[in-house]
């Protein structure tokens, strides 16, 4: 290890790099490590914003012979903010964000730096998708690596279950790509491993037809969010169509035109709908909840990379985030989450999600190592509030939530939902056998764990059988 300063080494690397060095005395180096979550405030060293993958190659190597701990930095929004690391080097993709669609194959090849607005926009004309981040400025990679939750995974399955192969940078600077017939325990690996195994520079990804799509939105005053729960279970466990994705949920009633104006601002409990076909046909699926008389409605067909942007975050906010998995969802669940759901901080972005799962989410359960996929249920609460006199609370509000559903929880979690919550956590959301296998695939293609920052995979497991 090199006991020179980075700043001053960093000249070093900027002669051999196409994109942009930057140390904590460059402009733009604040901009460039600001991050969705405003509650994750480091400095790294430096700052790689690659251009492609000969880059991502200069700045491993840079950081192998200067010994700087490595965060990865994709399209989105690192809520835990792992794609930030305190002195060390961030390998900056956003740079790369091209998404190329081929109509006749079906397929998209994307950018490890894009996001979902990139993709879905370049899949739109074609109408062509697949299922995505349920906000538009969610990374691709970051999100398909982890799993990939989104509102059509009841039809088309979790975002992984699309993806056709990944070109990858290995710590040591090789180019492999992954796929079905290529390093196949790799693949696997990809499929919910997140970054454990190097920096995913493109991804491939089966696309699937899209051509109509529909978004509702029925909203009620809070008050009436056990009634609401009560009905929308029923309705997805009298089973409803695969076409419907959607949830219910606990939000803060937006200054919109559909949303009476003496709601702006309150705590709603709403019906998010979000549908493969027409706004008649929604209608028609959703005639249970209508029976309720919302207080607020809309229903129009828009297009899909449309529908995904309709609930963005707002990025710069404080942020903590978790969930829980739940294996059904009596009557007394309902009633737990509509309590907790009255208890969320307003007016604020906050949300609590319940979200159902089966379908293509279960068909999948047993290919992949995500012990969580037979889940009946999703909880997800996730606090975002602007001042940081509401840390206690926000936090709070959110742990308390998991508290209240783990009685009917799996003990499963999808780990792109949640953030820092130990190790137990991590193996929880692969199995403890999973969790031994990735361990083995971890130690053949990063033995020496420098992309270890998020739910990290120790390769020392895939020996001791043991947690590390």
């Amino acid at each position: 290890m090199t006991t020179h300063s980075p700043y001053a080494a960093a000249d070093a690397l900027r002669p051999q790099f196409a994109g942009s060095v930057l140390t904590p005395e460059d402009p733009g180096y604040d901009a460039a490590r600001a991050i969705f979550n405003a509650m994750v405030d480091r400095r790294p060293a430096v700052i790689a914003q690659c251009t492609g993958a000969e880059d991502v190659r200069a700045a491993l190597a840079f950081a192998d012979r200067t010994g700087l701990e490595v965060a990865v930095r994709g399209g989105g929004h690192s809520v835990a903010g792992a794609s930030l690391t305190e002195g060390g080097l961030v390998v900056d993709l956003r740079r790369m964000r091209a998404v190329t669609v081929d109509p006749r194959a079906r397929t998209a090849v994307v950018e490890g730096g894009a996001t979902w607005a990139d993709f879905d926009r370049a899949c739109q004309p074609h109408g062509l998708g697949t299922t995505g981040g349920r906000v538009s400025s969610t990374g691709v990679a970051g999100l398909t690596l982890g799993g990939g939750s989104g509102w059509f995974e009841r039809k088309f399955g979790l975002a992984c279950d699309s993806l056709l192969s990944v070109d990858l940078v290995t710590a040591d600077g090789v180019e492999i790509r992954a796929s079905a017939n290529e390093h196949p325990d790799l693949f696997w690996a990809l499929h919910g491993g997140g970054g454990n195994f190097g920096v995913a520079t493109r991804l491939t990804f089966e696309l699937h037809p899209l051509p109509v799509t529909t978004l509702g939105l029925l909203l009620w005053e809070a008050e009436r969010g056990l009634e609401v729960t009560t009905a929308y279970r029923d309705l997805i466990e009298g089973g409803v169509t695969e076409d419907l994705g959607g949830a219910v949920a606990y939000l803060t009633g937006p200054p919109e035109d559909f949303v009476p104006a003496e709601l702006h601002g309150k705590r709603l409990a709403v019906c998010i709908a979000v549908y493969a076909g027409t706004a008649a046909e929604l209608r028609n699926v959703l005639a249970p909840m209508f029976a309720l008389r919302p207080d607020g409605e809309l229903l129009t067909e828009m297009p899909y990379c449309d529908i995904q942007c309709a609930l963005d975050d707002p990025p710069g906010v404080r942020n903590y985030w978790s969930s829980e998995h739940l294996a059904d969802l009596p009557d007394d669940a309902v009633r737990r989450f509509a309590e907790q759901g009255m208890a969320m901080l307003v007016p604020t972005p906050s949300q609590s999600l319940l979200v159902p799962w089966g379908g293509a989410v279960a068909t999948g359960a047993r290919e992949w190592p995500q012990p969580y996929r037979d889940a009946a249920w999703v909880v997800h609460p996730f606090g975002l509030w602007e001042d940081p006199a509401d840390d206690a609370y926000g936090i709070a509000w959110v742990k308390n939530t998991i508290a209240a559903m783990r009685p009917y929880a799996t003990g499963a979690v999808y780990l792109n939902f949640i953030g820092n919550e130990g190790m137990d956590r991590v193996i929880a959301g692969y199995g403890r056998e999973n969790y031994t296998k990735l361990a083995a695939v971890k130690l053949e293609y990063d033995p020496r764990n420098v992309f270890h920052l998020h739910h990290n995979i120790h390769p020392a497991a895939a020996t001791s059988g043991r947690r590390s």
